[in-house]
């Protein structure tokens, strides 16, 4: 229901554009022909809609569509229908019901007084329903009817005249009145009673008559005759008898009215039955009756016959209420809650009775001697009842006292009718009640009661009218009460000797009075009742103390805050007098006798009504003349009191405090004093020090320096005194924070001349001559320099305090007091008016005591003492309020601000020691409280002094001039600094926001000063040398963010620096220009006419994606800014829905937009209207999501700017802003984006490289590429650290929004993406968390502590957990990333080594015990973050050092990739010891066993962090089955051997990788059948396609095939693809060819393996199917028909062969479309190039070079493509496809890490014995060839082909040749491949080299093995000459190369194992290559995992340097020259 009544309310602000939505509501209400149906039956959901529609139109009434009008027309029709309990739903009860009623009927009541035509429709039946209600109310039993008139009776709709009528004679005859008495008894009453009364009873006779119930049913239902609705008719007899007595106006002071007073009990207990016959629901039925009566009195005119009917029944009503109201408690038989319960339902049918007489009253013509009658009646009628209800026994009930104010109110009514003629006569009748009222009343309560409030109230009115009716009778009515005041004295002036207790009753009349002349503030009123209170004060009984004289004392004191001067004097002066007089009495022998009321009068009375007339003057001349006499009481009595015994001082000033306080609340001291009232000040904080009334200055005791003594005692004055300054407060509460308000209303108290402080003779004469306070009392003074060193904190050495008086060692005292109070009290803020002012700075007080020149050194010292302390104590305020939100949180911060301000401005004191004192307190400040760093008005105030010419002194002095600018030259420029160094973005938007507004600079002028300052400050990705050490500017994200918010256009991948003076001024001069653009549009559009508007601007607006908004109506300039703010709502919604599509958002545009709409924002920040309010919250919203949505590092760069330029322009949109980022951060982590993207796919190298190399099923490649959004996220966060800086300090609601953000972050499950671009981002965001967690040990977080604990461990969690994955790299080519990465992981460890305070141990609260934390649950031990644990605080430390260690390791590998030609180590490590590895070891798994898994991956040769995780992995093994990498600890040729029990948990581990699968594979597992069966349930887990790679291993694995399951394997697998069918084929026949028979001794061992071989390839053909066994024989007799042209060339003559191969060519078709090259299988053949043969030379037989015609298998089917081959024949392919099986891992790993490293592994397949196809490099030519058509080296041949040097044709094909030459380093590394003459190396035809013929490689080369290519890899002359230009290694692309050697080989390192299974399982192959030596020993050797990744990329340098021009390369060259013939 709220949400479809927010709804509406969102309709009735628009009806037009939400009509469709209104209608729908419509639509859910009861269709018409439901309607109609009987029975009739409504839904739950039916009866909100019509809620709901009924709301919609008590809002907007008349909308245009008549729909809603028309639902709750009909609805309304259905009433009486409700009336039945199968109208509603099941679960509807009465309650339920009655709220539906009450909703309905308020609604549409209110829409009816809003729409005329609405309310005539609603009237035209509304009479009947009421009269269905009424005649089903006697046979509802479930009283459904009952509810609808209940809730009638509150909410009337309109009704028709005629239904009006018919209605009040209905409900009038219903209502019967009870008349307990019989009639015999009435006549004899009436006959005894009449005979007094004026008026006679035939008035209430007339017109009266009775009506009979004709045919309509009983209202309530009794079928009693005393409870019916029905008026007997012999009631009307009694009736006249008693209203009878009611005539007589002394019948209303005294008589009995007619009833009983208990003396007759039969006649009580006939009157408690009648009354008790009378049901609950009768009476609520009356109570109805007469409210419904009320309403159509109200809204229709009635029938006058008809109106006086119901007055009678009405006045018949009450006078049975007087016979109620006599009856006691005990009399009824009733008791209870029931009694209470009768009793309240009977006066509230009273009062609705009063209610409609009075209303009848107000409707009656005024005219005429019948009325005047009548109203005479009705009055004592109302005054009769009222008082009778003032003596009952349920006076005290609320229904009770609301009948009385109802009655009270009628009265008041009557006075006004007639124009106040009855004024008199009423006056008369109404004294009397209001003396019994005074008498009812409490005397000393708080409240006298509501009764008396009511008498109060009506008297107060009854005079405002009859004060200008007839004054003379109001006169008489006042001084009539006032006669009861003097009764007192003329009674005891008669010579009554025993003093008799004062009556109440004179007490009130007294509060009474006081109160009408409060309420009527009329000084005649004033002037006649003072008088007689000052009189009897002064002269009466009053003027002793008593009860009397203190209520005439507190009435004089209210009737003076009036402000009446004459009353006003009087009563000072009579107060002021009263008050000496008791201190003068102090002493004395009466004092002794003295009423306990003489103490109440001094310590309560007169103090309080001090304060209230301090309280409620309002007049300027009154309140200063009031605040020179209260002060100079104070200082009379001071004076008076410091010769008396006791504490008397203290008792008499302390009282009065309160009254200073209020008179000097609105006095500002910081102007212009007059001398005699400055003293007056002085004197008051004298006398305070001197009696100890301030609060204590100190929480604690201080030790003060010692000060020479040579009492023992000091007396009791010293105790007073000390306490005074360390506590406990001795006094009343209420006096400390009364000195507290006084304090900031005091002026400094430096008075008279020059030697103010030298001269003690007014000192002096403050202390009275009969004390021995003064100067020649050595007691006092050792006293005062005490209390006074004590204040200061023992600041002041004791030789120097000696030298000070006494008696200026108390007014130093009195000015600590005044000056210290001042900041504890409120943070130093004098009065002053509601804005923060520097000038309402207390150090503007503090800092004029050190003005004085030529102060004595003591005394000098003190001040500045005192300045210190005040310092300290404003510096405590602030801290207590740290966390306070809201407005408290603006009153800090403002304070805050005021104080800076004042310091900076003090820097330009004439007084060096004032400069000096400013310039410390200032930097202690700024240290303290970090955000004044970007407070604006501390920087303006900065910037304006620097260049201001005339300084705070008006003295001509260059000199002094040029120090004080000197000096703010350096503050200002450390000001800026620091502030950069904290928060770049905030603190660059702030200076943007000073130059975008001229009017600042003008006043600055000049600015040369300033200018320059900001010149020398430079920030960028370098070394800062505007600071040292590490601050936040340093993190490589909050410097990109910088960048970003400084609007400069720069590549933030790239280095960057800053100049701060001109990327302000730039961005300044932008936002200056789209300001200009929105005013100017503005301004124009303020001459147009409505509907003119011709900018383009569109008034439509689409709907946001998160809501509907409202659109306005264009007429006026606020309508024009709505029309803005709609049309770039749309605009950046046309940049989302772009970007939702996967377009490209153009960078400029959107900058340009969201600049724009931030400047139309913040011009729109004072709009008042609504529509602009909602439209300003929408663009707001879609700032902050836009960027958020695109999430690209440029869309975020544009955010940044606009968001660092709100918050900087409009503070208070700071948290606005904040929480509409954290939401939309919080967006990203649902949605998976940047840093957030978890899913596989997005891990980067870990995705790319599955399976092969990483476990897992190969993903596909994301739409977009993550590392965008992850550079995106990083610069996101660097402006979240940027603001954490600047709100840490001062805005606990902006913390709450970074702890959820930080909470969401670090939820688990985590969402963090696994790729390795994202640890720099990672680790910002966890330092962020930290530093967001280290605000714990700050005051604004202490509630949040043992949250912001549990935060803290889910940081550390998170942290621990990103190295719960292998170490990976990844390269954007882009050396500052790299940089920053590297950074941004040191920036964290440096955060972890500097966070030396163990949050947990150092606070006591939360110590933990070594049995756990207070986070951890003491019974199981179970931590919410760290799950089952023991000792927290152990654990926790060394969770810390284990995380220490892996980031310095991340870094130091980071910082390796960042500069991997810097071969020095720049860090040193100490050594871990063997005990620690274990200890990390056993952390890391208790944490979670991927990150131990992770350890021993980062340190593969440690051999006890191996061994300790094999035994946790061994010993925890159920627990890790899905952990792949945890294998290797438990899979090893030991367990095989042993045949472990740890395997048979094989069957249940989730898979590896193909690599490590392949390592099962080897002869040292022996074909263990669980370790098979786990290899092949992996293998089938993949593709085939991605198992063929791996096909020559397989065939391998064949050899060691006892089982038969791997032959069992492939032949699976040959079912399932055709392709890896047909290459496993190849294989297979190319195994077969074998050594010859003697030229390998392991031929014969090999046999099984040989024989095996053809008989796999025969099942693989069996199983084939029809279809497949086609495209196998086609495939195979294709190129099996190619390959055997060799033959047939090898018998023909050279010069033939070429020929031949055409005619040969010719001979053979391409049957099909399917068939494909073998080497590439997504290569579909077409056909053969017939021409294209070429025979090539060999040793052996003929190789031919084929071209066929070829199409992608999944691309265009005409894009046709040639592809040339080489058969071979007669050589054994093998080893090549080995070797560029690795080149191809290789290249690989380089793409996945992002590398820009080329290789070419070229397709290799043997298709028979000694028989191959070898793809062709297209468009290469070999450097051979190269050479025989051109001289010169490389490096001419580049520059004849590629153009000039420097050309950027040359310089590609240079790039080219680079990034290939550093990829094939890298591989030539590894692979050792031998015979690179120039044939072996090609260049494509864009300069990139390709290596080919990998015949020698591994531990094989020429020449029998002679190993002459001692070079790692071939790095000739001619090649340096390209890669490096400088010739001595010291070129930039030099450098280029071997970093890109390094990071290819580190790269390469992290897959070491995988790419060594790969050859391993082949060294049972019989290649060449593994002929000789360990070569899979070499290889790991060459991979060096024992080294770390700086150690590696320095051997990585080596071997480049190594093989720079290395002779053995330029001599292999030249063998093969001369030998072969190959071009050098």
């Amino acid at each position: 229901m709220e949400a479809v009544t927010e709804l509406c309310d969102l309709i009735a602000e628009n009806p037009t554009q939400f009509a469709d939505k209104l209608s729908w509501i419509c639509s859910r209400c009861p269709p018409p022909d439901s309607l109609s149906s009987r029975p009739l039956r409504v839904s739950c959901s039916q009866l909100n809609a019509v809620l709901a529609v009924a709301r919609f139109l008590s809002k907007c009434p008349n909308s245009a569509d008549h729909g809603p009008q028309t639902v709750v027309l009909e609805f309304l029709r259905t009433i009486p229908e409700s009336f039945s309990k199968s109208f509603w739903p099941q679960p509807f009860g009465t309650d339920a019901i009655s709220y539906f009623y009450s909703d309905l009927l308020g609604y549409v009541s209110k829409a009816a007084e809003l729409s005329l035509e609405f309310a005539e429709e609603i009237a035209e039946y509304m009479g009947e329903t009421v009269i269905a209600a009424l005649n089903n109310a006697a046979s509802d039993s479930l009283g459904i009817s009952r509810v609808f008139l209940s809730a009638l009776s509150e909410s009337f709709p309109p009704i028709s005249t005629s239904d009006a009528d018919r209605l009040v004679k209905l409900m009038s005859d219903q209502v019967t009145v009870v008349f307990p008495l019989s009639p015999k008894e009435v006549s004899e009453s009436a006959t005894s009673s009449y005979q007094s009364s004026p008026v006679s009873v035939n008035y209430f006779l007339a017109n009266e008559s009775t009506s009979p119930v004709n045919g309509v049913s009983q209202f309530s239902g009794s079928s009693s005759g005393t409870g019916g609705l029905r008026l007997a008719a012999d009631d009307v007899a009694s009736t006249s008898s008693r209203a009878s007595e009611m005539n007589g106006g002394g019948s209303i002071a005294g008589a009995s009215f007619g009833f009983s007073d208990g003396g007759d009990l039969p006649v009580i207990r006939q009157q408690v039955a009648d009354f008790e016959e009378e049901s609950l629901e009768s009476l609520e039925a009356q109570e109805i009756a007469f409210k419904l009566i009320g309403h159509i009195v109200d809204k229709v005119s009635i029938d006058p016959k008809l109106l006086e009917q119901v007055r009678l029944v009405a006045k018949k009503q009450l006078l049975s209420l007087l016979a109620f109201l006599k009856i006691r408690k005990r009399e009824w038989t009733e008791q209870g809650p029931s009694l209470k319960a009768r009793v309240n339902a009977k006066l509230s049918s009273y009062r609705a009775a009063a209610r409609l007489m009075i209303k009848i009253l107000a409707s009656l013509e005024s005219d005429g001697k019948s009325a005047k009658s009548l109203l005479f009646g009705t009055l004592n009628l109302l005054i009769g009842v009222a008082k009778a209800c003032l003596l009952s026994a349920w006076r005290k009930l609320r229904t009770c006292e609301e009948l009385f104010s109802c009655l009270l109110s009628g009265v008041s009514r009557v006075a006004a009718i007639r124009g106040g003629q009855m004024l008199r006569v009423l006056l008369i009748h109404f004294k009397p009640l209001v003396l019994e009222a005074c008498k009812q009343a409490d005397t000393w309560g708080s409240s006298q009661g509501a009764m008396f409030e009511s008498v109060l109230r009506t008297s107060c009115e009854i005079i405002e009218f009859g004060w200008s009716k007839d004054q003379a009778a109001v006169v008489t009515f006042i001084m009539g009460l006032t006669t009861s005041v003097r009764e007192r004295s003329d009674y005891n002036e008669k010579g009554v000797k025993e003093k008799q207790a004062v009556p109440s009753e004179q007490l009130n009349v007294i509060r009474l009075l006081a109160d009408m002349n409060v309420s009527v503030k009329k000084p005649e009123v004033v002037d006649m009742i003072l008088p007689l209170f000052i009189e009897s004060l002064e002269e009466g009984d009053a003027s002793t103390p008593g009860l009397l004289r203190l209520r005439l004392l507190d009435a004089v004191s209210r009737i003076a805050s009036l402000g009446f001067e004459k009353s006003y004097r009087e009563t000072v002066v009579l107060m002021t007098r009263s008050y000496l007089g008791r201190l003068s009495s102090i002493g004395s022998a009466e004092s002794k006798t003295l009423a306990p009321e003489a103490t109440t009068e001094r310590v309560e009375t007169i103090p309080a009504g001090f304060a209230l007339i301090a309280r409620d003057l309002t007049q300027r001349s009154l309140r200063a003349k009031y605040r020179h006499s209260l002060l100079q009481l104070w200082s009379d009595v001071g004076f008076n009191a410091e010769n008396k015994s006791g504490g008397s001082g203290a008792d008499f000033l302390g009282p009065l405090l309160p009254a200073v306080a209020e008179i000097c609340s609105d006095f500002d001291p910081t102007v212009n004093v007059e001398p005699q009232l400055l003293k007056l000040f002085r004197n008051f904080w004298f006398y305070v020090a001197l009696y100890g009334l301030a609060p204590p200055i100190q929480n604690s005791p201080t030790q003060t320096k010692p000060v020479s003594t040579t009492l023992n005692s000091i007396g009791s004055i010293a105790t007073i005194v000390l306490q005074s300054v360390g506590g406990p407060y001795m006094w009343n509460l209420q006096w400390a924070s009364a000195i507290q308000r006084i304090a900031q209303a005091t002026p400094p108290l430096v008075v008279s001349s020059v030697k103010w402080l030298e001269d003690e003779f007014e000192l002096n004469a403050l202390h009275n001559p009969g004390s021995r306070r003064g100067n020649s009392n050595e007691k006092a003074a050792i006293t005062q320099r005490s209390a006074l060193s004590a204040a200061l904190g023992g600041r002041i050495e004791a030789g120097m305090m000696n030298t000070i008086s006494g008696v200026k060692a108390t007014y130093l005292l009195a000015v600590a007091f005044l000056e210290i109070i001042r900041f504890s009290s409120n943070g130093g803020i004098l009065n002053g008016g509601p804005e923060f002012t520097v000038s309402r700075s207390a150090f503007s007080c503090v800092f004029e005591y050190l003005k004085t020149p030529n102060l004595a050194p003591a005394v000098f010292q003190c001040l500045t003492a005192i300045v210190h302390q005040a310092f300290e104590t404003a510096v405590l305020w602030l801290e207590e309020r740290i966390s306070e939100t809201g407005d408290g949180a603006v009153v800090r911060e403002s304070t805050l601000s005021v104080h800076a301000c004042f310091l900076i401005k003090a820097m330009s004191q004439r007084e060096e020691h004032i400069r000096d004192i400013s310039v410390k307190l200032l930097v202690q400040l700024r240290e303290k409280f970090p955000q004044l760093l970007w407070s604006s008005s501390c920087l303006n105030s900065l910037i304006f002094s620097v260049n201001d010419d005339s300084p705070s002194f008006h003295v001509n002095d260059p000199a002094c001039t040029a120090v004080v600018r000197s000096l703010y030259q350096r503050i200002l420029r450390e000001w800026i600094v620091i502030s950069l160094s904290h928060a770049p973005c905030t603190a660059q938007g702030i200076l943007q926001e000073k130059f975008s507004k001229p009017n600042i600079w003008e006043k600055a002028q000049p600015t040369t000063d300033v200018i320059s300052l900001l010149t020398e400050i430079r920030i960028g990705t370098g070394n800062n040398d505007c600071w040292t050490g590490m601050k936040t500017a340093n993190i490589p994200a909050v410097m990109a963010a910088a960048a970003a918010a400084s609007g400069s256009n720069l590549n933030l991948t790239e280095a960057f620096d800053l100049e701060v003076l001109s990327t302000a001024v730039t961005s300044a001069a932008v936002k200056c220009k789209h300001a200009g653009e929105i005013a100017g549009m503005k301004k124009l559009f303020g001459g147009l006419q409505t509907g003119t508007v011709g900018f383009g601007l569109s008034i439509g607006l689409q709907r946001l994606r998160t809501g509907v908004s409202s659109q306005p109506h264009p007429g006026d300039s606020d309508s024009f800014n709505a029309i803005l703010l709609s049309r770039f709502v749309q605009l950046l919604q046309q940049f989302v829905t772009t970007s939702e599509k996967g377009g490209a958002v153009d960078k400029t545009s959107f900058h340009e937009a969201c600049s724009q709409a931030t400047a139309l924002l913040l011009s729109n920040l004072g709009s008042d209207s609504r529509a602009d309010a909602e439209y300003f919250s929408q663009l707001l919203r879609l700032l902050c999501w836009c960027p958020a949505y695109i999430c690209t590092p440029d869309a975020i760069e544009t955010g940044i700017f606009v968001w660092t330029w709100l918050v900087s322009a409009a503070p208070q949109l700071g948290c606005l802003v904040l929480a509409e980022l954290v939401d939309a951060w919080l967006w990203t982590i649902d949605t998976e984006r940047g840093l957030f993207a978890f899913d596989v796919k997005c891990s980067g190298p870990a995705a790319k490289l599955r399976p092969h190399l990483v476990a897992g099923e190969p993903e596909a490649q994301p739409e977009k590429n993550p590392v965008d959004q992850i550079i995106a996220h990083r610069l996101w966060l660097g402006f979240f650290i940027d603001r954490l800086e600047v709100v840490r300090h001062n805005s606990v609601e902006q913390l709450l929004l970074f702890c959820r953000m930080l909470q969401g972050a670090t939820k688990l499950p985590w969402r963090f993406s696994r790729h390795p671009a994202a640890t720099g981002t990672f680790f910002t965001l966890m330092l962020l968390g930290l530093k967001f967690c280290a605000c714990q040990s700050q005051g604004n977080l202490q509630n949040l502590r043992k949250g912001l604990q549990l935060l803290e461990d889910r940081i550390y969690r998170a942290s621990l957990g990103w190295f719960s994955y292998e170490p990976e790299w990844y390269d954007l080519n882009n050396k500052n990333f790299a940089q920053s990465e590297a950074q941004s992981v040191s920036a964290y460890v440096h955060y972890l080594i500097n966070d030396k305070v163990d949050s947990v141990q150092s606070d006591p609260k939360v110590q933990e015990l070594e049995s756990g934390s207070p986070l951890v649950d003491a019974r199981n031990q179970y931590h919410p973050v760290w799950g089952h644990m023991e000792m927290y605080g152990t654990g926790r430390e060394k969770r810390k050092q284990l995380l220490l260690m892996l980031c310095q390791h991340e870094a130091d590998r980071l910082e390796v990739w960042a500069q991997p030609t810097n071969s020095k180590d720049s860090t040193s490590r100490p050594k871990i010891s063997s005990d620690k590895w274990i200890e990390y070891a056993r952390t890391a798994f208790s944490v979670d066993p991927h990150i131990a898994l992770s350890l021993a991956a980062r340190f593969p040769t440690n051999v006890t962090l191996k061994s300790e995780i094999t035994q946790l992995v061994q010993t925890h093994i159920l627990e890790l089955r899905c952990i792949p990498e945890a294998l290797p600890f438990f899979v090893t040729p030991k367990a095989v051997d042993e045949d472990s029990t740890l395997l048979q948990q094989l069957p249940h581990w989730t898979a590896c990788s193909i690599t490590k699968a392949l390592e099962f594979l080897t002869p040292a597992y022996k074909g263990h059948p669980r370790v098979m069966a786990y290899i092949l349930r992996v293998l089938e887990t993949y593709p085939p396609e991605r198992v063929t790679f791996f096909m020559p291993q397989l065939v391998q694995a064949l050899r060691y095939d006892e089982g038969k399951l791997v032959e069992g394997y492939l032949i699976r697998a040959a079912q399932r693809s055709d392709i890896l069918a047909h290459i496993l084929i190849w294989h297979l026949q190319g195994e077969t060819c074998g050594p010859e028979a003697g030229k390998d001794a392991s031929f014969q061992k090999n046999s099984s393996f040989q024989a095996l071989l053809p008989v796999v390839r025969q099942k693989i053909i069996d199983n084939f199917c029809p279809k497949a066994l086609d495209v196998f024989q086609r495939e195979f007799d294709f190129f099996d028909k190619v390959t055997s042209i060799s033959g047939v060339l090898f018998k023909l003559p050279k010069e033939d062969r070429r020929a031949g191969i055409r005619r040969e060519l010719g001979k053979i078709q391409v049957e099909g479309d399917d068939l494909y090259l073998p080497t590439a299988p997504t290569k579909l053949v077409r056909s053969i190039q017939i021409d294209s043969g070429i025979p090539l030379q060999s040793a052996a037989k003929v190789p031919i070079m084929i071209t066929f015609n070829v199409v992608d298998r999944d691309g265009d089917p005409n894009d046709v493509k040639p592809q040339a081959c080489i058969f071979k024949v007669g050589d054994d392919c093998r080893q090549d496809v080995l070797a560029l099986q690795v080149i191809s891992l290789l290249k690989d790993i380089f793409a996945a890490v992002g590398l820009n490293l080329y290789l070419f592994p070229y397709g290799v397949l043997p298709t028979g014995p000694e028989r191959g196809i070898v793809e062709v490099v297209p468009n290469t030519r070999s450097r051979s060839q190269m050479g025989e058509t051109t001289d010169g080296g490389l490096y001419e041949i580049f520059q004849q082909d590629y153009g000039p040097v420097g050309s950027p044709r040359f310089e590609t094909a240079r790039e080219n040749f680079l990034i290939s030459s550093a990829g094939y380093a890298v591989a030539s590394l590894l692979l050792q491949p031998k015979d690179r003459h120039n044939g072996n190396l090609l260049f494509d035809n864009v300069g990139r080299l390709v290596h080919i013929d990998f015949g020698f490689i591994l531990e094989t080369s020429p020449g029998g093995n002679m190993r002459f290519e001692s070079a790692h890899f071939k790095l000739s002359h001619e090649m340096t000459q390209l890669l490096d230009p400088s010739g001595v290694m010291k070129s930039e692309s030099w450098y280029h190369f071997v970093g890109l050697c390094v990071k290819g080989y580190l790269a390469a390192r992290r897959y070491m194992d995988g790419i060594i299974s790969t050859v391993l399982l082949m060294i049972d192959s019989g290649l060449p290559c593994f002929s000789r030596g360990d070569p899979i020993g070499s290889l790991r050797k060459r991979f060096h995992p024992e080294m770390t990744e700086r150690e590696a990329a320095n051997f990585m340098i080596h071997v480049c340097t190594d093989a720079y021009n290395k002779w053995t390369t330029a001599g292999y060259d030249l063998i093969q020259y001369l030998q072969q013939g190959i071009e050098k």
